[in-house]
């Protein structure tokens, strides 16, 4: 059951929620902790570590709004924040989105938008704790030098299963984030993390959404696959969206930043496997091919804000996406120079 946090000054607001939420709450499908303030909201933070989300005014004595999203970021950034404020305070909603809230209600509250955005909220957190979680799954299955694993298997075993690997059809899809390399030249590695990762989150929930999975994280740069039926679609859908949804992120007007991506897909045949070494039991399970070789070269060859993929994937989409052909670029490492065309929506 989704615990939320609301922190609000106002006496009343707890009453209404109660009310508004009395069947939700009796259904056990929320459940509500309240604060006074920004250092009460802390405390039960601390006695509730299992809070999804917070819902917080910005106007509050002692610990602020945003004083709290600067610590509850710190503190916990799987918590994400809701900010409530009243109609015309946008500096201090343009400031939220800067620290990281997720989104923001004006007041009057409207209960019905603000159920609706507690569970797109919910959602946002329970994929990151989803996909937190397969990370950790896979960084235990990749070490493979904890002896307690390796006690459960014998080396025949190990070099039968582990060392397996396929041939497959998919689709590798490569974001680069332009001009990150910038800011983490000149800003401090807190600051330039933290962007990172909010960057990352956003990409993350996009390729899932579409059926996607993570293959690495490089550098400002990320690496996902899709496989299964339609992939080719269904990673050029993701691309799409994690392109609006970047450009959709407001400005870092005090770092001069604006996010913008460039993407390059490439599909057809891969090898997929546990790549690394068996001797000492460190695999990276992967995929590699000229599909994953010209998906990279791909994304490099686009500037911020396109999608470029190559002219055998521009004809198995062109019934569904509006794309425009770019004409022949001559890639790394290839031979003959590719015509290439970019999707635009």
């Amino acid at each position: 059951m989704p615990k939320i946090l609301v922190a609000d000054d106002e006496v009343d607001l707890e009453i209404l929620i109660k009310q508004k939420f009395r069947r939700q709450i009796r259904e056990n499908k929320y459940e509500f902790v309240f604060a006074l303030d920004g250092n009460q909201a802390l405390d039960k933070l601390h006695e509730h570590p299992d809070i999804a989300i917070v819902l917080s005014d910005i106007n509050m004595p002692g610990l602020d709004g945003l004083s709290l999203l600067t610590r509850l970021n710190e503190e916990n950034p799987l918590v994400k924040a809701v900010m409530v404020s009243a109609y015309g305070d946008m500096d201090n909603i343009r400031t939220a989105m800067n620290r990281g809230a997720f989104d923001f209600v004006c007041k009057p509250v409207n209960f019905d938008d603000l159920e609706l955005t507690i569970e797109k909220t919910i959602s946002h957190v329970f994929q990151l704790r989803e996909t937190l979680k397969a990370v950790k799954e896979n960084n235990i299955l990749r070490m493979y030098v904890d002896e307690t694993v390796l006690n459960f298997m014998s080396r025949k075993e190990f070099e039968t299963s582990l060392l397996v690997n396929e041939t497959l059809e998919a689709t590798v899809m490569f974001v680069d984030i332009c001009g990150f390399t910038s800011i983490s030249e000149k800003e401090p590695a807190d600051v330039v993390v933290k962007l990172l990762n909010r960057y990352f989150d956003v990409m993350v929930e996009a390729i899932i959404e579409s059926g996607g999975y993570v293959d690495k994280f490089m550098g400002d740069a990320v690496m996902a696959v899709f496989k299964g039926d339609f992939h080719l679609d269904r990673a050029v859908e993701a691309s799409l969206s994690v392109r609006k949804q970047i450009e959709n992120l407001p400005d870092l007007d005090d770092l001069h930043f604006k996010p913008r991506v460039s993407i390059g897909l490439d599909s057809g045949e891969v090898i997929s496997g546990n790549i690394g070494s068996g001797s000492l039991r460190r695999l990276d399970y992967t995929v590699i091919g000229d599909v994953v070789n010209t998906a990279q070269r791909l994304q490099s060859a686009a500037q911020e804000g396109q999608i470029f993929i190559n002219e055998d994937s521009y004809r198995k989409i062109q019934e569904s996406f509006t794309c425009n052909l770019v004409g022949e670029i001559k890639l790394k490492n290839k031979k003959e120079p590719g015509i290439l065309y970019e999707v635009l929506n």
